[in-house]
């Protein structure tokens, strides 16, 4: 069992030593730019190499946002969204509040809520307010691909931005891969460009800005309550009129709990958003987003300097030692259980091209929590063996 006092850890012909356990010779020496970092419970470092370097963190950095967001939202926060039924022009005001997890099933909640209250013969126009957040925001990493992780941002968004289709053989036609969503006509021409019978299209900017709108008017004439008008952006009239707000059933727990589970870059953005508007006002922008978790980070966790351009590691000019992923490792511990597991090993991963890490805690025999970091900056060598060799330690 390890040494719950100290671990003496020393270079003997080539071999590195921890308290008996022998590290095979060249796994370290092979990876000059892979930093690695092993404590205990209490933050008292095991075994650590390249410590102070800075590496880029890929998706790990996600763990960071998340513990932000618990800390300055609160792990009980919900998302929001503001609707307001003008009784007198009929037209329907929804205002997005940057909710990442305003999916299908959500809508058609709001939906429901916004038949139960207000009780419409029928709807006008769906108009609709993404003034929460800058329309200048540029996420760096992010490019134009198809993949969900390029979809872009927006305050009132659905479904991630995407949207998931297949071919249906037997009605010769597209249908929705997501039997809870619907497949709007609006899209299948953006479907068809993909010459692909199945897969998942990335919204455009201003399809992203429509798309919740048409997606309540689907559900409100599904429940017979026409829309006569059409789906527009415009300025929300309820806080002036006695609006109403719908909240998420999703808490900041469920959310970074999701964040993680999918490594959803979408989700860690608009989190990080979010923070710079709670803390620095509207418009929520990237900028503010950024500064919030630095001025966090500098305050919670003792960090003088932080180098992040966004929230979910997609970017490499986010960079960040194995020194200080231990210390925000050590404040997420009573939140560990929201990382994805397999055995003993409560876990995050992050991949870029020529970029492996890996950050999280080895439950141990003693029943402690043992934090670890590894940063692998080059082509893989060694990522693996070096993970099979804090299992070991800890295990021992």
């Amino acid at each position: 069992m390890i040494n719950k006092k100290t671990i003496i850890g020393f270079i003997f012909f080539g071999a590195v030593f921890i308290e008996g356990l022998t590290f095979c010779p060249g796994i370290y020496a092979e990876n000059l730019n892979a930093g690695v970092v092993l404590a205990d419970d209490q933050g008292n470092i095991l075994y650590s190499q390249n410590r102070e370097k800075l590496f880029i963190p890929a998706s790990i950095l996600k763990i960071l946002t998340s513990l932000a967001a618990l800390d300055l939202l609160g792990p009980d926060y919900r998302f929001s969204t503001a609707w307001y039924l003008d009784p007198d022009s009929k037209n329907l005001y929804l205002k997005g509040f940057g909710d990442p997890l305003l999916i299908s099933e959500i809508i058609e909640e709001l939906c429901q809520d916004i038949i139960l209250t207000a009780k419409p013969e029928q709807v006008h126009d769906i108009i609709l307010d993404q003034t929460y957040f800058s329309d200048q925001i540029q996420v760096p990493g992010k490019g134009n691909s198809l993949n969900p992780y390029d979809a872009p941002v927006g305050a009132l968004s659905a479904n991630f931005n995407t949207l998931l289709f297949q071919w249906d053989k037997k009605e010769n036609k597209f249908i929705s891969g997501e039997p809870q969503t619907p497949l709007l006509p609006a899209f299948l021409g953006d479907i068809k460009k993909t010459r692909l019978k199945q897969g998942r299209i990335v919204l455009s900017k201003q399809q992203g800005m429509l798309y919740p709108g048409l997606l309540v008017k689907f559900f409100l004439e599904k429940n017979n309550i026409a829309v006569t008008g059409s789906v527009r952006l415009g300025k929300y009239k309820g806080e002036q009129r006695g609006g109403n707000t719908f909240l998420s059933p999703f808490d900041t727990k469920q959310v970074v709990q999701k964040l993680l589970k999918y490594s959803n870059n979408y989700i860690a953005n608009l989190v990080l958003l979010t923070l710079g508007a709670k803390t620095y006002g509207l418009p929520a922008t990237l900028e503010k987003g950024v500064k919030a978790v630095k001025l966090f980070s500098k305050q919670r966790l003792g960090f003088d300097h932080l180098s992040i351009s966004e929230g979910s590691g997609l970017s490499r000019s986010n960079l960040i030692s194995p020194d200080q992923m231990i210390k925000v490792l050590i404040e997420f511990m009573p939140f560990y259980s929201l990382l994805n597991s397999q055995g003993q090993d409560f876990f995050k991963t992050g991949t870029l091209s020529g970029i492996r890490t890996r950050a999280g805690y080895i439950s141990g025999k003693d029943g402690r929590l043992y934090p670890y970091v590894i940063m692998v900056n080059q082509k893989n060598k060694g990522y693996d063996a070096i993970l099979k060799k804090l299992l070991q330690v800890v295990n021992n």
